[in-house]
């Protein structure tokens, strides 16, 4: 295969990647944006997903004879339950330390643990493949450049799966969603107003931890969103939550604090750049890029690309 061609493949296959990332990262940021909460178990809110989506999928599909049923229901279940045990989390544990930064570190790394050791103990350490409901491989032109000039070449012998296409899809309007709800709606106008000023919000009579809860609880359904749709590609495995977690607080970091537009450019920039480094040259490689990265991002640009400087 020619260089131009590779570097295609590896760009749709970073573009994935990004797509996944931001609606993972998407949901970290928006909970320490809104709560000022790091949550060190967001990545377990990933695993969930993916452990969930395998459990409904297979549950479903053996009720109802295969079909693209079961992962149908793990889209529309998975990040409901996630969402509803973070909601319990954040009643029971978070509120009563009083969302101090300190403290919710400590209490959201025991929910780490505590999800963990739970998926161990129900789901098992094995690492378990979820079907995608389709999978056809779309052959893609290339335009070739030589003496004549430039020639639509078709096919190549280059293809996607159509599954890929979705997921890139479904992240995207998941993603412009999440941006019509914080900027065209009442409820992200009260997530903004408790987001400037939590006393001030209080005192107008906005139902604070309400929308600490609410706000967790959106993270956490997106995490585990973004775990339905990448466990057709990848296993379900209850360590998964690990890389995920370093991944998203690195696009985070780099978008941003806070800033969802920074979330989504952070993460195209680290999903394209690990789908090109790991093709041409290794994952490893990769992840030290990154790393490298947001080292230089916290050295010239602490807020990040789109984070706004303390005043």
């Amino acid at each position: 295969m020619e260089f131009g061609p590779h570097l295609m493949l590896a760009v749709l296959e970073g573009a994935v990647t990004a797509a996944v990332l931001a609606l993972m990262a998407s949901g970290l940021s928006l909970v320490f944006g809104v709560m000022r909460v790091v949550n060190v178990a967001h990545g377990q809110f990933f695993m969930l997903g993916a452990v969930l989506a395998w459990a409904v999928s297979s549950a479903v599909s053996s009720a109802l004879g295969g079909g693209a049923f079961g992962f149908v229901a793990a889209v529309l279940l998975a990040p409901v339950i996630a969402g509803a045990l973070a909601v319990a989390a954040d009643l029971t544990v978070l509120k009563r330390v009083g969302y101090d930064p300190e403290r919710t570190i400590v209490a959201t790394i025991g929910l780490l643990y505590i999800l963990q050791q739970a998926a161990l103990m129900t789901y098992g350490p094995e690492a378990r493949p979820v079907a995608p409901p389709f999978n056809d491989r779309l052959a893609l032109p290339w335009v070739a450049f030589g003496p004549e000039g430039p020639r639509l070449i078709w096919p190549w012998g280059l293809s996607i799966t159509s599954y890929k296409l979705f997921v890139m899809g479904a992240a995207a309007a998941v993603l412009a969603g999440l941006w019509a709800l914080m900027t065209r709606t009442g409820i992200g106008l009260v997530m903004r107003a408790t987001q400037l000023d939590r006393e001030t919000a209080q005192a107008f009579g906005i139902p604070v931890e309400r929308v600490y809860a609410g706000v967790f609880g959106l993270g956490a359904a997106l995490a585990a969103l973004a775990g339905v749709l990448i466990v057709p590609i990848q296993q379900a495995h209850y360590l998964m939550g690990g890389d995920a977690l370093l991944l998203s607080f690195i696009v985070v970091i780099i978008g941003g604090l806070g800033s969802l537009g920074g979330t989504v450019i952070a993460a195209l920039l680290i999903g394209l750049s690990d789908g090109i480094v790991s093709v041409f040259f290794s994952p490893t490689l990769a992840k030290i890029l990154a790393t490298l990265l947001v080292a230089l991002v916290l050295v010239f640009r602490p807020e990040g690309l789109r984070g706004k400087a303390a005043r």
